[in-house]
């Protein structure tokens, strides 16, 4: 079998050295068509396989920063619910310091979620 393939591998070599432009159409011949075919295969027969390789969430502007949105909205809706009913507590004058610390720890969470950070 060796033999066999170094035997015409040496054949089809002297041809190609021996007749220069007919193997430059030949396999420029043979690259078109098999472009031509890889193209039609492509357009036509799109691979299930093809690009499974997600890129990282940092580079790419995804569902998931969009998803983030709606949630942020939510969050500050509950900070704000809470708020106002530290309000009402004082008003009562009802507050103690637990509570105004929680008030500034709420007040920084709104703002780190109002500003996207």
């Amino acid at each position: 079998m060796n033999t066999f393939v170094k035997k015409n591998g040496q054949k089809w070599l002297g041809w190609a050295v021996r007749n220069p432009k007919k193997f430059f159409m030949y396999t420029m011949a043979f690259l078109s068509v098999s472009f031509i075919i890889s193209i039609v295969q492509g357009v036509f027969f799109p691979s299930d396989m093809t690009f499974k390789i997600k890129p990282p969430v940092i580079y790419s502007k995804s569902s998931v920063i969009q998803n983030t949105l709606p949630n942020n909205d939510k969050e500050m809706e509950k900070i704000v619910s809470e708020l106002q009913s530290l309000k009402v507590k004082r008003d009562r004058q009802d507050l103690r310091k637990e509570d105004s610390l929680r008030i500034e720890y709420l007040f920084n969470q709104y703002q780190h979620l109002k500003n996207g950070h």
